[in-house]
């Protein structure tokens, strides 16, 4: 199910340009356009969902997943990364499109991050 006015439906569609990173038949990785870091990709599903309560299928899950390991294996040094997944606008989420954000290359704690 696709969302007219999703952005992240709208380059999984192709209508607008994205730098692809990786994809599998039901995740889709890019690179983020505005990076927090050298390495900040976003890793999307292909089926619309609002935020992570909504990804019901096991398989799409499963490859999120497996996108993480295939992205971190191919990091040099150092191999230290950083999965991040905001959801509902009270926690910062501001594309309601389920994503994690991939991000390495920068310590975020040392950036100001704290949790």
């Amino acid at each position: 199910m696709s969302h007219q006015n999703c952005i992240f439906c709208r380059i999984i569609s192709g209508a607008i340009p994205s730098t692809i990173i990786a994809e599998s038949e039901r995740v889709i990785t890019i690179k983020n356009i505005n990076p927090a870091a050298p390495v900040h990709y976003l890793i999307i599903p292909r089926e619309h969902s609002n935020d992570m309560r909504d990804v019901t299928d096991v398989q799409t899950r499963d490859e999120m997943w497996e996108m993480v390991r295939t992205l971190a294996l191919k990091l040099t040094d150092p191999q230290a990364f950083n999965i991040i997944s905001n959801n509902g606008s009270a926690a910062g989420q501001s594309v309601f499109h389920t994503h994690w954000h991939f991000v390495s290359g920068k310590n975020l704690y040392s950036a100001g991050l704290s949790l």
